[in-house]
C-alpha cells in the first residue's frame, strides 16, 4: 500500500455514522424458481466478509468496495445473469407467460442495476488508484457481457414470439416488453444474418469513427504567439499562466479556456478574429472526412433497422418524435426571438463603433461586447457576491425549497459507511405520510482522482417485485466545490449555486420517480423529458425569495443579499439572451440537418445557416463546425436541441404553475404526483400535457427574454 492509499483509508476509517432506525425494505427472487435474487446473495457474501455498514435497507448499495470486491462481483453478476438468461431461453415455447418470460428479466433488470454500479461507480469517486483501475476493468467486462446478452437469439426468439401472442398485462409491463424486443431489434436480431453482420459492422465503424474524431481534437496541438500589446485586456494572472518565447510572445493554445478568455475579455479586434478561426479550423482536413463517412454510415444502419435516416433512429423514442417536429419547434424559437436579437446586435455594434470605429462586427465580437455591455450596465460584482454563498447556508436553503414545494423531508443518516471523509448521506421522507421515499450521498469537493464534473448517477431504481417487496431509489450527487488551505468549504460562486439547484432537480427526480420497473425508474426516462425538473428547479436561483433563503454574509444570516442585487441577477440573466439562444439554435440546426438529409455539404450548410439565423452575420471565415462539434459525433448526435428543448418547456411549467418564485406545495405535489412519480414507462408529453391542462408551450420562454432582456 502506497503512502496516498493508507492516507486515504485513514480517512475512509473515520467515515462511520449512526444509522437511522428505519424499515427495511428487502427484495425478492423471481418466479418459477428463477433466482433472481443469486447476485444478491452474492454480494451480500462480500459485504459481509467486509463488514460495510450499507444505508439501511440497501444492502445492494455499496459503493466503497475493495478492488478485489469489485471484480468478484462482477464476474458473479455475469455469471447469474447469464443463468437467468439461459433459464429464459430455454421455457419451452408451448408455456411461455409473463411469469416466465418477463418477469425475470424485469426483475433481473432491477436487481442487477445497484450491483453493476458498486462496480462501475468507484472509477469516478473512490481515493484509491487500484480501486478505480479495478472499476473501470469491471465496468469493460460488465458491459461487453451486456451487449451480448442484447445478441442473443435463442432470449430474443422466445421474447418475440411471447410478445406475438397479445397477452393483457399491465400497461407498463407491456411497455417494459416493447423495450425488451427494441433492445433486440436495433441489434438486428429481426434481420437475416448478412443484414445483421452488416449492422455489427457499421456499429463498429461507427465506434471507431466518432472515437478517432475525439482523438483528432484532443491530440491537436495548434497554438498561436501573441505580442502583450495584442492581448491587451487579459488579466495580469491568465498572462502569467501562459509559456512566453525567447522574443516574450505569449504562446496561446486552443484549448476552450483559453479561447473563452480571449473572446470575452481581449481588447483587440485582430486577435479576437485571428484566434476565432483557429479555433474554428481545428482538424478541418482530418475530421471532415471523418464526419462525412460517420454521418454516412448512420444514415446506412439506420435504413437497416427500418428508419428513413439517421434522425429518425434517433428521435423515435423521444418527446419530438421526428426531425420535422425539432427544425419546426428551433425555427420557432429562431423567428420569435428575431426582433430582440435585432434590438441586442444594435446595442454591440454601437459600442464597437464607440470603441474600435468603423470595423466590422463580427461573430468573434459577440462575446467581448457581450461582456462590456454587461459590465457597463449591472452593477454586479461576482467575486463580491461570492461570499454571501457558503456552502453550508446553500445547501440548507435547497432542502428547504425542495421540501416546501415537493411534500418531503430530508434527514441526515449517520453511522453509514462513506468512500471520503467529507462525503454525506441522507434520507428523504413523505412529509405528510412518514414513508421513506429513498436515500442520496453528497461528494460536493473536488479532490486528486475524482470525476471532473458535477453530475448525479443513479446508484438504485425504484422497482416493485412480484411478492410485493419494494427496492427504494438511491442517488449520488457529485460537484466540483473547492475547500481552502485549511479543509474548510470556500463560499460559492453564483453560477455554482445554479449547478447545485440543477442537480438536485435531478435528485429530485430520481427520488421520486415511483416506475414499477427499474427500467423506467430513476433517471431512465425520455431524454427530452430529462433535463425539465433541473432546469424547472434553476428558476429559483433568481427568485428574491429564494436568494435572501441561501445567502448569508460570512454565515452571518442577518444579511442576506439586498433586493437590488436579486433583482439585477434576474436582469443579468436575461441578458443578450436573444443573441446566445441564437447561437445554440444555428448549432442544434447543423446537427439536425447532417443526421436527417443525405449527402449534405457541411460548408454549404453552415455558410447558408449561419447568416439566415445569425442576423445576416456571416460565418468566421475559413471555418466549419463539422470538424470540431463533437456534440453531434458522440452523446448529442441529431438531438443537440434537446437541452433547448427541456429549458422551453420548463419555462412554461414554471412561469404558469410557479409564478410568483414562492414554493407552492399543491403545485409541487401536482408536479411530483402526475409527472415524476409515473417514470419513463409514460410518454412524457401526454403526462405534461396532463399536469398543464393543455400542449406545452413555448410562449413563456420568449416572454421571460422579452420582459428582462435589454
Amino acid at each position: 500500500m502506497s503512502e496516498d492509499d493508507e492516507g486515504n483509508d485513514k480517512k475512509t476509517q473515520g467515515s462511520n455514522r449512526k444509522k437511522l432506525k428505519l424499515v427495511t425494505f428487502t427484495g425478492a427472487a423471481g418466479l418459477l424458481g428463477l433466482a433472481v435474487s443469486f447476485a444478491i446473495f452474492a454480494f451480500n457474501s462480500h459485504k459481509q466478509k467486509s463488514k460495510k455498514k450499507c444505508l439501511p435497507g440497501c444492502d445492494s448499495v455499496c459503493i466503497n468496495l475493495s478492488a478485489k470486491e469489485i471484480l468478484d462481483l462482477a464476474d458473479e453478476i455475469i455469471s447469474k445473469s447469464t443463468r437467468v438468461h439461459d433459464a429464459v431461453a430455454s421455457v419451452p415455447l408451448n408455456k411461455l407467460s409473463y411469469e416466465n418470460v418477463v418477469l425475470p428479466l424485469a426483475e433481473l433488470e432491477a436487481r442487477l442495476l445497484p450491483l453493476i454500479q458498486c462496480c462501475v461507480v468507484p472509477k469516478m469517486i473512490s481515493p484509491q488508484d487500484n480501486v478505480r483501475k479495478a472499476s473501470a476493468e469491471a465496468e469493460l467486462k460488465i458491459d461487453a457481457h451486456l451487449l451480448s446478452c442484447r445478441k442473443r437469439e435463442d432470449v430474443y426468439r422466445v421474447i418475440r414470439i411471447y410478445a406475438a401472442k397479445g397477452e393483457s398485462i399491465a400497461p407498463e409491463a407491456k411497455c417494459f416488453l416493447q423495450y425488451l424486443v427494441r433492445d433486440f431489434e436495433h441489434n438486428g436480431l429481426n434481420l437475416t444474418t448478412t443484414k445483421r453482420e452488416e449492422v455489427g459492422r457499421l456499429k463498429d465503424e461507427i465506434d471507431e469513427l466518432s472515437l478517432r474524431y475525439v482523438q483528432n481534437l484532443n491530440e491537436d496541438s495548434s497554438c498561436l504567439f501573441f505580442t502583450e500589446a495584442e492581448l491587451a485586456g487579459l488579466p495580469v494572472e491568465f498572462l502569467q499562466s501562459l509559456d512566453k518565447t525567447q522574443s516574450k510572445e505569449f504562446k496561446l493554445t486552443l484549448e476552450s479556456s483559453h479561447v473563452a478568455a480571449i473572446l470575452e475579455l481581449c481588447k483587440i479586434a485582430k486577435t479576437r478574429k485571428t484566434v476565432a478561426m483557429a479555433y474554428g479550423k481545428r482538424c478541418g482536413d482530418a475530421n471532415i472526412p471523418v464526419l462525412q463517412k460517420l454521418v454516412q454510415s448512420r444514415h446506412r444502419l439506420a435504413r437497416l433497422l427500418g428508419y428513413a435516416h439517421f434522425a429518425d433512429y434517433a428521435l423515435d423514442h423521444r418527446m419530438s418524435k421526428t426531425s420535422t417536429t425539432v427544425i419546426r419547434f428551433l425555427e420557432g424559437i429562431s423567428s420569435s426571438l428575431t426582433d430582440l436579437a435585432i434590438r441586442e446586435f444594435s446595442i454591440l455594434k454601437d459600442l464597437k463603433r464607440k470603441e474600435e470605429g468603423e470595423l466590422p462586427f463580427g461573430v468573434e465580437d459577440i462575446l467581448y461586447y457581450i461582456k462590456r455591455v454587461e459590465e457597463l450596465q449591472f452593477d454586479l460584482d461576482f467575486g463580491d457576491i461570492r461570499q454571501y454563498f457558503p456552502v453550508s447556508l446553500v445547501l440548507s436553503g435547497i432542502f428547504k425549497i425542495c421540501q416546501d414545494l415537493f411534500g418531503i423531508k430530508i434527514e441526515e443518516v449517520t453511522e453509514t459507511d462513506v468512500w471520503y471523509y467529507d462525503v454525506q448521506a441522507f434520507a428523504v421522507f413523505d412529509s405528510g405520510s412518514g414513508k421513506l421515499l429513498g436515500y442520496f450521498y453528497l461528494d460536493m469537493f473536488t479532490r486528486e482522482g475524482k470525476f471532473s464534473h458535477s453530475c448525479v448517477v443513479s446508484l438504485q431504481n425504484n422497482a416493485l417485485f412480484s411478492n410485493g417487496a419494494c427496492q427504494i431509489p438511491v442517488a449520488l450527487l457529485i460537484a466540483q466545490f473547492s475547500k481552502d488551505g485549511g479543509g474548510e468549504a470556500l463560499p460559492l460562486g453564483f453560477s455554482e449555486v445554479v449547478n447545485l439547484f440543477h442537480e438536485f432537480g435531478h435528485l429530485v427526480q430520481h427520488i421520486c420517480n415511483r416506475a414499477s420497473f427499474a427500467r423506467f425508474s430513476g433517471l431512465r426516462v425520455d431524454p427530452d423529458f430529462r433535463e425539465i425538473p433541473s432546469q424547472l428547479l434553476e428558476n429559483w436561483c433568481y427568485e428574491s425569495f429564494t436568494l435572501k433563503l441561501i445567502s448569508g454574509y460570512r454565515q452571518d444570516i442577518t444579511k442576506p443579499l439586498v433586493d437590488e442585487v436579486c433583482k439585477t441577477l434576474k436582469r443579468w440573466r436575461y441578458s443578450f439572451s436573444a443573441l446566445k439562444s441564437l447561437q445554440e439554435i444555428l448549432y442544434c440546426l447543423f446537427d439536425q440537418k447532417i443526421y436527417s438529409e443525405d449527402d449534405v455539404d457541411f460548408s454549404q450548410l453552415i455558410r447558408s445557416l449561419h447568416p439566415k439565423v445569425m442576423l445576416g452575420l456571416p460565418v468566421v471565415e475559413g471555418t466549419n463546425p463539422a470538424s470540431c462539434f463533437p456534440r453531434a459525433v458522440i452523446g448529442s448526435e441529431a438531438t443537440c436541441y434537446s437541452r433547448l428543448w427541456s429549458e422551453v418547456f420548463a419555462a412554461d411549467i414554471f412561469a404558469s404553475q410557479f409564478g410568483d418564485g414562492h414554493p407552492n406545495l399543491y403545485m409541487g405535489l401536482q408536479f411530483r404526483d402526475k409527472v415524476l412519480a409515473q417514470g419513463g414507462g409514460k410518454e412524457a408529453m401526454e403526462l405534461l400535457t396532463s399536469f398543464l391542462g393543455r400542449e406545452p408551450s413555448t410562449q413563456a420562454y420568449i416572454e421571460s427574454r422579452t420582459k428582462y432582456g435589454l
